[in-house]
């Protein structure tokens, strides 16, 4: 928090090439921050930070309605098409030290395509990632960004219809992080109401969490 008036929550994504991380963190700031197209390699090599403006009609506190910023730090893909595991998370780590180390993070997104099921190898790798990151209390920091929504969607299914028939390794770690998911629409850009809607559900996140910071 900066002042009495005002919040700044820290964010980082996290995730796979190719499954929207820098589209989304564009959402998130209401911006086009960062790089974001498609490639047959990993468009993202090193980590960059976006700051929003400030936001209004988002959250009050004691009566009184507070300005938000959001501050998202994109990062490498891990698997990455050029870096090891071991330059992705130390890229990650001097990065959350470097901007976030005074002030702490909030959430980390660890960003999925809703259109493609998530195989067991990938989620354990994924999993074994943030442990290494963010250390044992990953879980209480970790929340999961379904992006591309629009597409399962368009196959027919509304989100209570997805996660019914989501594999067990999703709702595994969707259970494991305390159910703390939020799907995202990031092939177009997201409107003003849709934003507000994502931006509360990730303060009532950090509000569970007693706004606690890594």
């Amino acid at each position: 928090m900066v002042d009495s008036n005002e919040m700044t929550i820290n964010l980082v994504v996290l995730g796979r090439t190719q499954t929207g991380k820098s589209a989304a963190g564009n959402s998130l700031l209401g911006s086009s921050d960062f790089e974001s197209h498609h490639s047959p390699s990993s468009v993202t090599t090193c980590c960059s930070l976006g700051r929003s403006c400030r936001i209004s009609g988002i959250i009050r506190r004691n009566g009184c309605e507070l300005a938000l910023r959001i501050r998202v730090l994109d990062t490498p893909s891990y698997p990455h098409s050029a870096l090891s595991k071991e330059q992705v998370r130390d890229t990650v780590s001097s990065a959350l030290a470097h901007h976030f180390g005074e002030e702490g993070l909030h959430l980390a997104l660890l960003v999925l395509r809703a259109d493609l099921p998530l195989c067991p190898d990938e989620s354990d790798h994924a999993i074994q990632f943030l442990q290494e990151l963010l250390g044992p209390t990953w879980k209480d920091f970790t929340a999961v960004l379904l992006t591309h929504a629009d597409k399962a969607e368009e196959a027919g299914f509304s989100e209570e219809a997805y996660l019914h028939s989501a594999s067990s390794t999703l709702l595994s770690l969707l259970s494991s992080v305390q159910h703390k998911y939020i799907f995202l629409d990031n092939q177009k850009s997201i409107i003003k109401e849709e934003r507000a809607i994502v931006l509360r559900k990730l303060l009532n996140f950090i509000r569970q969490n007693n706004y606690r910071v890594l």
